[in-house]
């Protein structure tokens, strides 16, 4: 039975599940237009999140077919997976920043094998062991990567712009960090039970109540570019926060209010975790090695092996802001190279 909320104002909520995931589910929000039901993030590609999906949108008094359009916050197969299956019931548009859509058209031209060589070469870059490198040689994993084939947008999301969504004001405002083009929604109303502060803010994975995002790097195969996406992301939470919206509406766990407190909160916290990894760079490290001695919410034996990738990933992120702020640097002469506090 699909767990549907009634957020007032024209906009209702359903929980779409994740599977095997311990996030849960994915909020997936159905908001009212003037032209039809418009879907914010569609949840997973999955037969039991697309029936779960289905309910929830009988019980909002629609269905897939009824859908008018689909706006995505970020590429991510917990909130774009399902995307196709809507147009293709209904015809609906899908929406989303240029930044993502190239990420998504990527995926769709790159093959599994070609990504697996990608990851590996990366992977013994950052100085990862041969028995994690070993897998990635393997005709299974080769053919097993998840997500090669998302729906291609057929509409840009503008940051700034508001959305074409007759009868609501709906402004799309950018927040890298996540991904390169994530975004919020800032639906710029009156909230329906008069809250103080300027509407309502649609904020995908950009700002959730309990959690921290994940920040790692934008990967791309093709593209040299040295890009700072914790910075963007920081840089982002500034934006939000001066916002205030009057209550926040995230794609995971639950809605909340004072969304500038959560930021500080935030900014608070990757700010200390800088500090604790300058610590840590007191002697050289490889990215991998500090990814090891990081704090994760679980000892790094227990992490699976695809988190591994995940979280060597944002140990990078890191390394490039406290590189980019002349707090450490690259040790000349290693292979694979390694960082040292400044």
């Amino acid at each position: 039975m699909a767990q549907v909320s009634d957020h007032g104002g024209g906009v209702r909520s359903i929980q779409v599940p994740i599977p095997d995931n311990p996030l849960g589910h994915t909020l997936v929000y159905v908001v009212d237009t003037d032209r039809g039901p418009v879907l914010i993030d569609t949840g997973w590609d999955d037969p039991t999140s697309w029936d779960t999906l289905a309910d929830g949108l009988a019980a909002c008094g629609t269905s897939p077919a009824g859908i008018h359009g689909v706006v995505i916050t970020h590429h991510h197969p917990d909130h774009h997976g399902l995307s196709a299956k809507v147009r293709d019931v209904s015809g609906a548009w899908i929406a989303m920043h240029e930044a993502d859509t190239a990420l998504v058209r990527r995926a769709r031209s790159t093959g599994p094998g070609r990504w697996a060589s990608y990851m590996t070469g990366k992977l013994t870059a950052v100085g990862a062991p041969e028995e994690h490198i070993a897998p990635l040689r393997t005709p299974r994993l080769r053919s097993g990567v998840p997500g090669l084939s998302p729906a291609l947008p057929d509409r840009e999301i503008v940051p700034g712009e508001l959305l074409d969504l007759p009868g609501r004001r709906l402004r799309a405002i950018w927040t890298p960090g996540h991904t390169p083009g994530h975004v919020c929604l800032h639906l710029e109303e009156e909230h329906p039970s008069q809250l103080p502060g300027h509407g309502r803010l649609f904020s995908g994975d950009h700002l959730l109540p309990e959690i921290t995002p994940h920040i790692g790097l934008y990967e791309d195969p093709d593209d040299a570019t040295v890009t700072d996406p914790l910075g963007d992301y920081l840089d982002s939470l500034e934006r939000v926060g001066r916002l205030a919206p009057a209550e926040v509406l995230p794609a995971h766990q639950h809605t909340f209010t004072d969304a500038p407190a959560r930021v500080r909160e935030l900014l608070t916290h990757h700010e200390s975790r800088l500090t604790s990894l300058l610590t840590l760079l007191a002697e050289p490290l490889t990215p991998w090695q500090l990814a090891v001695r990081m704090e994760w919410n679980r000892p790094w034996d227990q992490i699976p092996y695809g988190s591994r990738n995940i979280a060597v990933s944002e140990a990078e992120a890191h390394l490039r802001r406290l590189v980019k702020l002349g707090r450490a640097e690259a040790v000349t002469g290693t292979d694979p190279v390694a960082y040292v506090a400044v």
